[in-house]
């Protein structure tokens, strides 16, 4: 009889880890503490539960590397990908998706598997033996992680993460903002409609920077030193690194045009995104913060059309943690000091949902692998997934390992015989070579 794989944590790593594994017929006990234990970003006990944004950014898998990591986990027959784009949004480019019905699909799928049985409860230390995936997430309960830092004698890193803020779509003032994507990107009109967008003059721009300087903010705790991951920084980080940090970044005017005042060109814009399919909710786009709620409301409502605005959620700071990984764990993902145990997600240090969600899938194939008598290598580094674990597993510096997304600077440079090339043909060329290398590897 095949020995089962106990999987830890139910998130976007934890439930691709255990459809992978089931699929290639290897039991399965999937362990998550939600509900009975709660967290401070989790609102229901549904597995692969988006937290914070529902972008998995774009979805161009032919000049993008997040775009190719998507073709990659489709290629595998992804549990995840294929949710989310059962449940896609319109979002222009980017693969958005109603958050609440793509988490009940997930569960449903896993809960419905003959190989997956789940276990409501919170592991408090690592196994000593048996066959293990943690996938924790950056939520790791405090009693595994101090566990974790007991086994390894290594104390886990941390960074502070902030979530955005979500906007009942009824009270968002029509007559000032608009709907259209940037660029007018997307193939159908819903598309190309797909955000709502407040425009700002020097002025209004001028008066809200100073407004979120001076806002009340949630502060460290005395003895923590970690700092924030730049893929994710609060508005107010932003703010304080200059005044037009904003402007060149989550509220940049470019490839907007006002449907009110055509002629008119913003200073800056806010952006929010549809957050369901009902089209009733829509995030703040980067407008991650620190601020506390009271401050949230007032600044945020400083917002031309956003006046009125009733929040169905305020945004939220929370602390992450995540291994040196270069340090602690072989390139099969397995922790050097107990190789029965690997570790997949964000508590890898990768940062972002297709991210955390191909660390489990390739978790998840490993460890069924090595269970079924077989060593499965990590894909080649020219592929995402390959520059992703090559990157946290020993590319990547440990003294000064963070959270990394996947770009193509993590993939070994293209040879540019024939001359120089421009960057979208560089870019198409590193997507053509790695889906040839990731098709040869799931042939293996």
């Amino acid at each position: 009889m095949t020995r089962s794989l106990h999987i830890v944590g139910a998130g976007m790593a934890g439930s691709e880890a255990a459809w992978q594994a089931a699929e290639m017929g290897v039991p399965v006990v999937l362990h998550e503490m939600r509900p009975r234990v709660g967290t401070f970003a989790h609102r229901t006990g549904q597995f692969a539960e988006m937290v914070c944004s529902n972008s998995f950014r774009s979805d161009d898998d032919e000049r993008n590397a997040v775009g190719l990591l998507h073709w990659e986990m489709r290629a595998a027959r992804g549990l995840i990908m294929e949710m989310a784009s059962a449940h896609r949004l319109p979002a222009g480019g980017a693969l958005a998706v109603d958050r609440d019905p793509f988490a009940e699909s997930v569960t449903a799928r896993l809960r419905a598997h003959p190989l997956i049985s789940v276990v409501e409860e919170e592991l408090a230390e690592l196994p000593s033996d048996g066959d293990w995936i943690i996938a924790t997430g950056p939520l790791t309960s405090s009693s595994l992680a101090e566990s974790i830092r007991a086994v390894t004698g290594a104390q886990s890193l941390a960074f502070f993460d902030a979530i955005a803020p979500i906007v009942y779509a009824e009270s968002i003032d029509m007559s000032v903002a608009w709907r259209q994507s940037r660029y007018d990107k997307g193939e159908t009109e819903d598309e190309r409609t797909a955000y709502i967008n407040c425009p700002m003059t020097r002025d209004q721009y001028e008066a809200f920077i100073d407004a979120l300087l001076a806002a009340e903010k949630t502060e460290f705790h005395e003895g923590e030193t970690a700092g924030y991951f730049d893929g994710c920084l609060p508005i107010e980080v932003m703010a304080e690194r200059g005044r037009e940090t904003l402007r060149h970044g989550p509220m940049k005017p470019v490839g907007l045009t006002n449907a009110h005042k055509p002629q008119d060109k913003a200073h800056a814009v806010v952006q929010l995104r549809r957050d369901n399919k009902l089209g009733t909710l829509y995030n703040i786009v980067g407008f991650q913060t620190k601020m506390k709620y009271g401050a949230q409301t007032s600044v945020f409502r400083m917002i031309p059309g956003l006046e009125n605005a009733s929040f169905a959620r305020l945004g939220g700071i929370h602390r992450n943690t995540f291994l040196n990984s270069p340090t602690l764990l072989d390139d099969r993902m397995r922790l050097k000091l107990r190789r029965n145990i690997r570790f997949a997600g964000q508590v890898t240090g990768v940062e972002g949902y297709v991210e955390s969600a191909a660390m489990g899938l390739l978790a998840g194939r490993m460890a069924a692998a090595e269970i079924l008598g077989r060593d499965l290598p990590p894909p080649p580094p020219e592929t995402a997934m390959g520059a992703l674990i090559t990157h946290i597993t020993g590319g990547a510096e440990a003294k000064t390992f963070q959270p990394m997304n996947v770009n193509f600077g993590l993939f070994p440079p293209i040879d540019a015989k024939g001359g120089r090339r421009g960057r979208k043909d560089r870019y198409k060329a590193y997507t053509d070579r790695a889906k040839a290398a990731f098709t040869e590897w799931l042939a293996a």
